[in-house]
This record gives structure tokens, sequence and C-alpha cells, in this order.
């Protein structure tokens, strides 16, 4: 028996590990978001007051923060273009913007909830300021999960090793789409009705 030194060609799969496992994620997400959004409307239909409520948000913090998350977007969908280039000194530097936009949404949300907790604007403080800090408290925590993703891909792609798996930053990049869908959503419901 004769061995060959013809190496087996690498085959791109398909679908990228763990791309199917995070659109059932996203799509266990929908109903949550969907159920509160959907309950927001729904109350706010039938009652009166949630427009007086409103109109003490922080309309400038709200807007700056839609800016930095749909620049996060376009930071992102470059990182990816980036790794599927193999180009990983311009991917770690696309997810590095990404990270810092994200952390710069979370440092102003943490301004505006300090203004309004200031004010005496709490969570107990009616049925509107409720599902205010429900939904964009979890709409952060998913901001926060992001940017621990995109901050780990980030280190690996420094460090060398994204090379082995670049297909996790197309991944992380649909975790990051969905966090900024559901921005976009949120902030003419809340910041605009």
């Amino acid at each position: 028996m004769v061995k060959t030194d013809v190496m087996t060609p690498f085959v791109e799969a398909a679908t990228p590990p763990g791309k199917t496992g995070l659109w059932w994620f996203l799509a266990s997400e929908i109903p949550v978001f969907g159920g509160l959004i959907a309950s927001y409307v729904v109350l706010r239909l039938g009652s009166s007051g949630w427009a007086e409520a409103a109109s003490h948000l922080n309309f400038s913090y709200a807007l700056i923060n839609t800016f930095l998350l749909l620049t996060s977007s376009m930071t992102i969908v470059m990182a990816h273009a980036a790794a599927r280039d193999r180009s990983f000194g311009r991917a770690s530097l696309f997810l590095g913007a990404t990270v810092l936009l994200g952390a710069g949404f979370l440092g102003i949300k943490a301004l505006e909830y300090s203004g309004e907790i200031a004010h005496g604007f709490t969570p107990a403080a009616g049925i509107f300021w409720s599902f205010y800090y429900a939904m964009t408290g979890l709409h952060a925590l998913h901001v926060l999960v992001g940017i621990v993703a995109n901050l780990t891909l980030w280190i690996d792609a420094v460090r060398g090793r994204l090379a082995r798996h670049p297909h996790r930053v197309e991944v992380a990049g649909l975790y990051w789409h969905f966090v900024d869908i559901v921005w976009i959503f949120l902030f003419p419901l809340i910041y605009l009705s």
C-alpha cells in the first residue's frame, strides 16, 4: 500500500458551529421581550398618566445611546468581514470599538438611571417606571453579555488565537444585532410616545 502526501483540503462547514444554537437562543428571547413590549402597549393604551411619566426621561441620553448602538452594529459587521478575510489585526480593532461603544451605552444608561432615581423615579414610582426599568434593565443585561462575548473575541484576536475560530465573530455579531434590534423597538416605545 502506497501512502500519498496529498492533504485533505479544509472544507468549511456550511453552518458555523454555534450558529444554529444561537438562532434557537434568540428565538427563545423573542417571547420574553415581545411579551414585555406587548404588555407595555396594552397597559399604556388602557390607562392614563404614562405620557406625563415618560416626559421625565432624558431623551438626549437615549438619543446618544441609540447612536452608540447603531454605530456598534457597523463595527461588528466590519469585525466579521475582517475575520472572514483573515485580517485579525483589523478584526481586533473593530471588536475593540464594538466593546467600547457597548460600554459607552451602559455608562450612559447608568447616568440616566442615577438621575431618575435621584428624582424619585424608582421602579416603585408607578407602572410606567416598573416597565421602564424592567425593559431597559433586561436589555442592558443583554448588552453586558454581548460586551463580554466581544471582549473575549478581542482578547483572542490580540493574542493571535482568533485564527482558529474566526466564525465566532459572526455568531457574536448575530447576538449583537439582536440587542440592537430590541433597542430599536424600545427607543420609540419608551422615549417617543
